[in-house]
């Protein structure tokens, strides 16, 4: 799939939650959308077990990797691999607040180091230069002031060349604060990254932060390049069914969420085949059904019987029998 407009709407990288399972099962409700990975250091890249950490089906594309480091010789080292993966953007995390980030010096912190992440980007996108190298970050951290914070490391890595960000609009309080909350409490400044757009025409500027639904995406993003979807993306996935006509102007992939799971099963079952326990896909699949008749017996099938050892798709299919057609579109 092509990767040259995917900026228009992508599923946000999550820890522990976007992985290669939970990337082929969004595939099955938007062939459009840009997938990330989760957020993998570059310490880890370059000294573990590439195949686990890297490895991923055709299926995925267009799909980025994102990186977290503050050394540019091994992120430069980190996005050599990536793209020799085979991955259609690197993405570098500035906007990452959680505890084991900052102890690592990457991810939210680094919004203190503009002229660092400038550095950062540059050894990056040498290092691959056929693959986009973007920027994730928030809008500041701690009790920097939001607008300098945010121009100072848009400017400083757009004069390196960096021409894309998404920008999670809401600061990052890195004391204080644990990872959850700073996904809820502090505010969010949507006016801001319009107001970067505004005054950056020539960059590409996607939103991120606080989006409930793809409604409210693509309201609050009128004006820029493109949004992106997190939490809400995950935990009702059925939010992704109409991305590719509303986003992308294309046909739909499924009409309804039981045609998802009916055409995401030949995946699961070629996964149990190779060992991969059930719950391990089953587990994002857990929000498709929510506020449709049988959705709550859905996720008591999964969460219960998914976990068996053995447990293998006639545990999907029990599942989806407690669902009454139609489902409810994008539900």
């Amino acid at each position: 799939m092509a990767y040259a407009q995917a900026h228009k709407f992508s599923i946000a990288p999550m820890m522990d939650w976007t992985d290669r399972h939970c990337r082929a099962f969004h595939r099955a409700l938007t062939k459009r959308a840009l997938l990330y990975t989760e957020m993998i250091t570059a310490d880890a890249i370059i000294h573990g077990d590439r195949e686990r950490l890297l490895g991923f089906s055709d299926l995925e594309h267009p799909v980025a990797l994102q990186l977290g480091g503050s050394d540019p010789a091994k992120m430069a080292e980190a996005a050599r691999i990536g793209a020799a993966f085979g991955y259609d953007e690197i993405n570098l995390n500035i906007g990452c607040p959680s505890d084991r980030v900052q102890s690592g010096r990457f991810g939210a912190c680094l919004m203190r180091e503009p002229e660092l992440v400038a550095q950062l980007w540059t050894a990056a996108q040498a290092a691959a230069p056929h693959v986009p190298v973007t920027i994730k970050s928030r809008i500041g951290v701690d009790d920097q002031e939001p607008r300098d914070a945010l121009f100072t490391l848009v400017d400083a890595c757009a004069r390196e060349g960096c021409s894309s960000f998404t920008v999670h609009a809401r600061k990052a309080w890195l004391s204080g604060l644990s990872p959850k909350e700073n996904r809820d409490v502090p505010p969010l400044d949507y006016a801001l990254v319009h107001e970067l757009k505004r005054a950056r025409p020539q960059l590409t500027i996607v939103l991120n932060g606080g989006l409930r639904d793809l409604d409210h995406a693509l309201a609050e993003s009128e004006g820029l390049d493109g949004v992106m979807l997190g939490r809400a993306a995950y935990q009702s996935p059925g939010v992704l069914m109409d991305v590719d006509a509303r986003v992308f102007g294309a046909a739909n992939p499924v009409a309804d969420a039981v045609s998802a799971v009916e055409a995401h099963i030949a995946y699961i079952e070629a996964r149990r085949a190779e060992g991969v326990p059930l719950h391990g896909m089953t587990r994002h699949m857990l929000g498709l059904f929510n506020g449709v008749p049988g959705g709550r017996a859905w996720r008591r099938v999964l969460s219960e019987k998914g976990v068996r050892a053995g447990a293998g798709v006639e545990v999907v299919r029990e599942a989806l029998a407690q669902i009454t057609r139609p489902a409810i579109h994008a539900a």
